[in-house]
């Protein structure tokens, strides 16, 4: 139990990182399930990226067309200098799944439904194609000691479930609720004491959650998905499991009938 640590070790920390945009390289991809797909981008200008934590984005970023990679304006002290009048790249948040220093590659998992623009792209990504990527710009550090870990989501947050499941040590308590199409539900390793629940839609998250029995001891619950439903699940967190809103970190990742929608979830 956590009576033998301090505060301070449970306290959530924002990370900045120094902004960069990147051209990479498509060095392979892979498909996960019928509807995820991994593309692993690499190039020299990942050897000083920085991702410190599951709970951060990049910005991936494309020309007009939607397919072609961007002209990359110069960074100032507040970040890209767009010039007066030039038409901005169209861009989307998403998180590294994985990334190799020693290799220099970078994973990114693509959920594959509708008609957006980094869907499209993913399915005709091919070796040797570039795509521009900007940041991270920060990265929010969720300490390993609470005595247990809640993770929410739907399929735009299965990325940061899965890589938050490698990182907890043996012998910590996580529950995982996944909103995911049958077709699309994979094994997530993990060397915790993993307790995951399926679920059909976001819609679902809010109730289910609601219904959990939460494990004794501190614990911090982390959740990302549609904005509506994600908001929910906060509620639920706080309002009906009484959880600290200190001990809560939600996230919405997209927003229904809204492109690139991106907010925290507080207050």
């Amino acid at each position: 139990m956590t009576d033998q640590i301090s505060p301070s070790e449970l306290t959530v920390q924002r990370v900045r990182h120094p902004v960069k945009l990147r051209l990479l390289q498509v060095l392979r991809t892979r498909q996960l399930s019928p509807n995820q797909l991994l593309v692993t981008l690499g190039g020299e200008p990942l050897s000083d990226f920085v991702t410190a934590s599951f709970d951060n984005h990049v910005k991936l970023m494309w020309g007009p067309d939607g397919l072609s990679a961007p002209e990359l304006p110069p960074l100032g002290p507040d970040g890209p200098q767009w010039a007066p009048g030039a038409a901005r790249p169209l861009m989307r948040d998403y998180t590294p799944r994985r990334f190799d220093a020693q290799a220099l590659e970078l994973d990114i998992e693509f959920a594959l439904h509708g008609d957006g623009p980094a869907a499209n792209w993913a399915r005709q990504a091919r070796p040797g194609q570039t795509l521009a990527v900007g940041g991270p710009k920060g990265s929010f550090v969720v300490p390993m000691g609470f005595d247990w870990h809640l993770l929410v989501g739907d399929d735009s947050a299965l990325p940061a479930i899965a890589r938050r499941l490698e990182e907890l040590p043996e012998g910590k308590r996580v529950t995982v609720v996944l909103a995911l199409h049958e077709a699309d539900r994979r094994a997530l390793s993990t060397r915790a004491d993993l307790n995951l629940v399926w679920v059909d839609e976001p819609a679902q998250l809010p109730a289910t959650v609601q219904a959990l029995q939460l494990p004794p001891g501190i614990g911090h619950a982390w959740a990302g998905g549609e904005a509506s439903a994600i908001a929910d699940v906060r509620r639920v967190l706080v309002g009906h499991h009484g959880l600290p809103k200190e001990r809560v970190r939600a996230s919405a990742y997209w927003k229904r009938g809204q492109a690139d929608h991106h907010e925290s979830l507080e207050g």
